[in-house]
């Protein structure tokens, strides 16, 4: 669209005189189907575009106001620095006012301006973005997520019937494309594999609803929503103009954020991302419909790339391109519902072995799903991770319970095809001993990796750790020594040992 076919309005907010602040010439416009956004320097403005598409509607001015102040509302959930207010635009003779005192004939949305390397998709495409990035994030959503509010209307849309609605809908309109970006078969077995998930576990939505795990989320929490700036992680443009896409299970948003990372190559840093937020939140049951929704992310931006496809303005090489990766999306999407062969590893050894090290390592790597056993006792205990548990918490009885929920979580998830990790002392036989049974009547390939140091580096580096969950101390050591029992004949098979005073890499 040249300057020229641009509204007045916008044509006059172009110009650095409309303005009341110093601006930085030339001011910048960037255009969505939905919006324009006027980015002046320190500020950016936000205007909402006269449409309906039915799932969105800014058809009225009433409308595009109310939206805005939804807007601003909810994202001072994620991203209050960002959000300034909702000014009335006025209009005076030809002459647009900002923040005017007559009546309003526009509303924008005010915003401080943030540079575009800013975003996490930038720091990406740049090899900028570290697990200790994507580990914050994790903290920080799932934060997001306890705050964010629940009610009998929320939830109600974590029923079967609503969650498959959007679904079949990404199937429907996308059924021209197939023999294009899309291929027959693709299409079929994605689409049986939805249709299997609701017709055979209809049990887990219920019990994401009785959980209250269908919140008010974000909606669109993909790396071009998520910025660092002034040292800080925000994420913020969350769904204002439809319930549906912001009324979801969290794992709707967890799986936008993995989907997007993994699409881009980097499936350890969307491990080090899913693993440190299902920590935080306890939430391992909900890996159960992660897959689901991964494959329903992939797929709704493999139809939106794919209607560009039928835009006349567009010119064929953009074409062409937006076919390969529209392609590459129907191919994740797909890919997502797979089956897989799912395993268990064993970690074994004392406190400051490097249990937790080697288990992170080996989770980036295999994609596994890490459950320590300090974060699954303290969920159980009810207290926050990072906080010392007391006495009551290591008792005998809370430590078998520890070690019941680690198996159960582990061979759930891992007969739905997870490659998990369970890792804890297992310093007795019977503990171990369950796990091979459970491993052995479940046909689930079972592998125990014992980690060893010299006991002069474990105490070094339990006197030295901080800001772990972990709670053991040096002064442990020897009655740890004393406990632990050694691995039977029935369990040699199985076993690994590893010297983590060496590189993980060449021994595994």
């Amino acid at each position: 669209m040249t300057e020229t076919n641009l509204p007045d309005l916008i044509q006059q907010m172009l110009k650095p005189g409309f303005y009341s602040h110093p601006v930085t010439e030339p001011i910048e416009l960037i255009q969505t189907h939905v919006s324009y956004v006027l980015l002046t320097g320190d500020y950016a403005y936000k205007l909402k575009k006269p449409v309906n598409f039915g799932f969105l509607d800014y058809s009225t001015l009433e409308r595009r106001q109310h939206f805005c102040h939804q807007e601003l509302r909810l994202n001072e959930r994620g991203a209050g620095e960002l959000y300034l207010e909702v000014l009335p635009v006025t209009l005076e003779g030809e002459k647009y006012h900002l923040g005017g005192t007559g009546e309003a004939v526009e509303y924008a949305l005010k915003m401080r301006q943030f540079p575009q390397e800013a975003l996490f998709s930038e720091l990406l495409a740049q090899n900028k973005l570290n697990e200790t990035d994507l580990e914050e994030l994790g903290r920080l959503v799932a934060e997001y997520h306890a705050q964010a509010q629940t009610n009998d209307h929320i939830r109600s849309f974590g029923e079967v019937s609503q969650v498959r609605l959007a679904i079949d809908e990404n199937y429907e309109q996308t059924l021209k494309y197939i023999g294009a970006p899309q291929t027959q078969e693709r299409f079929a077995q994605t689409k049986a594999y939805t249709d299997n998930f609701f017709d055979q576990r209809p049990e887990l939505f219920v019990i994401r609803i009785v959980n209250n795990y269908i919140r008010e989320c974000h909606g669109d929490l993909h790396l071009r929503n998520i910025a660092r700036w002034h040292d800080k992680i925000m994420v913020f443009d969350c769904i204002e103009f439809n319930e549906p896409f912001r009324f979801v299970d969290v794992m709707y948003d967890v799986a936008f954020t993995v989907m997007d990372i993994e699409a881009k190559g980097r499936k350890d840093l969307g491990n080090a991302f899913l693993n440190t937020y299902a920590e935080q939140t306890g939430d391992w049951e909900g890996l159960q419909v992660l897959p689901l929704y991964l494959s329903r992310q992939a797929y709704v931006r493999a139809k939106v790339t794919s209607f560009l496809l039928d835009d006349p303005n567009l010119p064929a090489s953009v074409k062409e391109e937006a076919g390969k990766t529209a392609s590459a999306y129907y191919c994740q999407a797909w890919d997502y519902t797979i089956p897989k062969q799912g395993q268990v590893i064993l970690m074994s050894g004392l406190s400051g072995s490097g249990k937790s090290t080697t288990a992170r390592y080996l989770a980036r790597k295999l994609g596994a799903v890490h459950l320590r056993s300090d974060a699954v006792r303290k969920h159980l205990a009810g207290i926050p991770l990072l906080e010392r548990g007391g006495d009551k918490i290591y008792t005998p009885e809370m430590t078998q319970k520890t070690y019941n929920r680690l198996l159960t979580l582990g061979i759930s998830l891992a007969n739905q095809g997870w490659c998990v990790i369970l890792d804890a002392k297992y310093d007795r036989q019977h503990l171990r001993q369950e796990v091979i049974t459970q491993t052995q009547q479940n046909q689930l390939p079972l592998q125990i990796i014992h980690c060893t140091a010299p006991i002069e580096v474990l105490q070094e580096r339990l006197v030295n750790r901080t800001g772990d969950i972990a709670d053991a101390t040096a002064d442990l050591l020897v009655s740890q020594i004393k406990q632990a029992e050694p691995f039977t004949n029935q369990e040699q098979p199985y076993l690994k040992i590893l010297d983590t005073t060496q590189s993980l890499e060449a021994q595994l």
